[in-house]
């Protein structure tokens, strides 16, 4: 039988354990083991490896020996409970063995789970989860979390209090973020709230989501954009002295002004064009920029993107003799008493 993304979501986190197996196939290996690990987890408890519940079976050894998966799903083990003969990244060579180990379970033998990366419609391990009564193919696609996922998450974690916004910009991270980092994210947030009873804020996101390498570079972005011209300088030289190159870091600075420029020219408005941005800006930074964006105009925009387009010119001129680094800073100068006009 088939399970359709919110089934499937539901059903990793409680699954049954009279079923004959599970095939989780997709195209993201790290989704696949995340949803495999739940799986497992709920199904024979967080000491079931210990009390070897668990066998573990590459896929590429059923093709040497194709009696191993048999062998595993009626083996008895000496602590009492639920078992799992899990099959890793499995492909139609393994099919034999598979197909006749869900054909030959019983009530009280192991639960079958298997996993593997896309899979055709007509595969045959496909076809035979699909089509047996008592077992479930869930196709896991590289759609961000949805709202019940990440809520599920966060109960996992410990965190039922969150307020509208930290939902939404968590709703963001989600889409920006690879699974992995982003639940390593709930975890970090939740030993960030650890003997703190107040709902989770905005703030607590921005606190601990990854940080970004480029957060000098936003200092001086964000400078040049609210036109505080004396705030300039030095913070180029810790730029400079870290070996930023000028040419990055007029590259950085036309992709900023561009996005400004994208919300102010928005027919809905800068707040509808920041909220349509991808990927997704959350948090304070979203309000900043919001800010910003209401203030340059358009127009005054328009006339950003020209001295940036210039400058980035002279800097690729092979002609240039002056120095980049200088030609840059007086470039930001420049904007930044653009913005006080």
């Amino acid at each position: 039988m088939k399970l359709t993304a919110r089934d499937g979501a539901r059903y990793f986190s409680k699954p049954d354990a009279g079923r004959t197996g599970v095939l989780i196939y997709g195209p993201d290996a790290m989704r696949i083991a995340l949803k495999r690990q739940e799986l497992i987890a709920a199904l024979i408890g967080p000491q079931g490896e210990e009390e070897m519940r668990l066998t573990r079976i590459p896929a590429s050894d059923l093709r040497k020996d194709p009696a191993l998966l048999g062998d595993a799903i009626k083996a008895a083990s000496f602590f009492p409970g639920p078992r799992v003969a899990f099959v890793e990244d499995a492909n139609d060579t393994a099919a034999p063995a598979i197909l006749a180990a869900l054909e030959d379970w019983a009530e009280g033998d192991a639960q079958i789970v298997v996993t593997a990366g896309s899979l055709k419609a007509s595969s045959k391990i496909r076809k035979a989860f699909e089509q047996h009564p008592n077992a479930f193919a869930a196709a896991i696609y590289n759609d961000p979390p949805s709202r019940e996922e990440i809520e599920a998450d966060l109960a996992k974690s410990g965190l039922r209090d969150v307020d509208r916004d930290a939902m939404t910009d968590l709703s963001n991270l989600a889409r920006e973020l690879d699974p992995g980092d982003f639940r390593q994210t709930l975890e970090k947030l939740s030993l960030y709230k650890i003997g703190d009873s107040t709902a989770v804020s905005s703030q607590d996101i921005i606190n601990c989501a990854p940080t970004s390498t480029e957060a000098e570079l936003d200092d001086v972005l964000n400078i040049v954009a609210e036109g505080r011209a004396p705030d300039l300088g030095p913070v180029l030289r810790k730029l400079q002295a870290q070996g930023t190159n000028p040419v990055s870091l007029c590259i950085g600075a036309t992709r900023h002004f561009r996005a400004l420029y994208t919300a102010a020219s928005d027919p809905g408005g800068a707040a509808a064009g920041i909220a349509r941005m991808r990927p997704p800006i959350f948090g304070p930074r979203r309000d900043r920029m919001l800010r910003q964006a209401q203030g340059w105009g358009a127009a005054k925009l328009e006339q950003a993107l020209t001295i940036l387009t210039d400058t980035d010119l002279q800097l690729r001129s092979a002609g240039q003799t002056a120095p980049t680094m200088a030609l840059v800073e007086r470039m930001l100068l420049r904007l930044s008493m653009l913005a006080r006009r």
